[in-house]
C-alpha cells in the first residue's frame, strides 16, 4: 500500500471516520450538536472499530519511511497511545492533544516518547488522568512532555475561536510545541 498525500488528507478528513464527515459549522457550535447523531456515530467509530485500519495505515507509512510520528486529537488520542505501545514498533513518537476516552492501561502501556497537550478543562482527559499519566509515563523509560493550556477546555486544539485572543493563543502554541516535538523526534539526524 503506498501511502500518498490524498489519501492521507482522506484519512484524516473522512476515512478515519466510516466516510461521515460532520458539517464543521455544526462542531464548532455546541449549541447545534443536537442535529448530529452523535449516538450512532460513537457506536461506528470507538477505538476498537477505528484501530484495524489506523494500524494498517501506520504499518504502510512504516514500511516506507524510516521513522514515523502519530498525533492524535480528540478520538484519536487514545489510538496514537495504541499506536505508541511497547513492543508495537509502528511508530517513534506520539502526540496526543485532548483525549478523549483514554484509558489507564492504554497510559500504562506507552513505550515511546509521548507528548500530551492538554487543556485546563476536560471532562474527558479528567484531573484524575492527567494526574496517573503524571505518575506512570515517568517511570516508564520514555520522554515525556506534558503542555498545559490555563483557562482553555477540551477541544481548543481544533475547535478554537481564532477570534478570541487566548483560544488563537493557544492553537498556535499546541501546534508549534507538536511541531517541535516532532521535529525533536523524527529528525533524520538521530
Amino acid at each position: 500500500m503506498e501511502v500518498g498525500f490524498c489519501q492521507l488528507i482522506d484519512l484524516i478528513l473522512c476515512g478515519s471516520f466510516g466516510g461521515v464527515v460532520n458539517p464543521f459549522e455544526i462542531i464548532l457550535d455546541q449549541a447545534r450538536w443536537g442535529e448530529l447523531n452523535l449516538p450512532e456515530f460513537m457506536k461506528r467509530n470507538n477505538k476498537d472499530a477505528r484501530e484495524p485500519e489506523i494500524d494498517e495505515f501506520a504499518k504502510a507509512l512504516r514500511s516506507q519511511y524510516k521513522r514515523v510520528g502519530a498525533i492524535g486529537f480528540c478520538f484519536g488520542g487514545p489510538l496514537v497511545f495504541r499506536l505508541g505501545a511497547k513492543d508495537r514498533n509502528l511508530v517513534d513518537c506520539i502526540s496526543a492533544a485532548h483525549p478523549s476516552f483514554l484509558e489507564k492501561r492504554e497510559i500504562a502501556k506507552v513505550g515511546v516518547p509521548v507528548q500530551i497537550i492538554a487543556p485546563e478543562i476536560d471532562p474527558l482527559y479528567t484531573p484524575e488522568l492527567k494526574s496517573y499519566s503524571h505518575e506512570v509515563i515517568p517511570t516508564l523509560g520514555v520522554p515525556y512532555d506534558y503542555q498545559h493550556f490555563p483557562g482553555l477546555e477540551h477541544g481548543f486544539g481544533t475547535r478554537g475561536d481564532i477570534k478570541i485572543d487566548k483560544e488563537r493563543d493557544g492553537m498556535l502554541r499546541a501546534k508549534n510545541a507538536a511541531v517541535l516535538w516532532f521535529r525533536q523526534w523524527l529528525h533524520d539526524d538521530k
